[in-house]
């Protein structure tokens, strides 16, 4: 059975997003994604290691259900802030009786995120 994308351009492969899906601590972290955070903000809302967190913030931005951007602060360092790159996620049977992932990115807040990553 294939396996193919109603998404726009490079979207993520069909496993990723489902193996991310099926992750607990990865569902924890959307949850709490509610407006940009720092990974330590993530790790002490989600009640998990640190450690951990990196690990599945690379899981989650890498299926690209997150966006890193990166905050101002003050001096020359940069804080990195994560936030939900999504709005929703649907998984169908079409007519073929193939699977298709649809990734809808409609919410204007993600755009706003986006567009303030580009610019640094």
């Amino acid at each position: 059975m294939p396996l193919e994308f109603s998404s726009a351009d490079e979207a993520p492969p069909f496993r990723d997003v489902i193996t991310v899906l099926d992750d607990e601590d990865c569902r924890t972290i959307i949850s709490v994604l509610d407006e940009p955070m720092t990974v330590p903000e993530i790790a002490e809302a989600a009640d998990l290691p640190l450690s951990t967190t990196y690990r599945k913030l690379d899981r989650l931005t890498e299926a690209q259900l997150a966006s890193e951007t990166t905050g101002v602060r003050h001096g020359r360092h940069h804080k990195s802030r994560y936030i939900v790159d999504f709005d929703r996620i649907s998984v169908d049977l079409d007519d073929e009786l193939e699977f298709r992932v649809d990734i809808d990115r409609s919410n204007p807040a993600l755009g706003l995120w986006s567009d303030v990553k580009q610019e640094f």
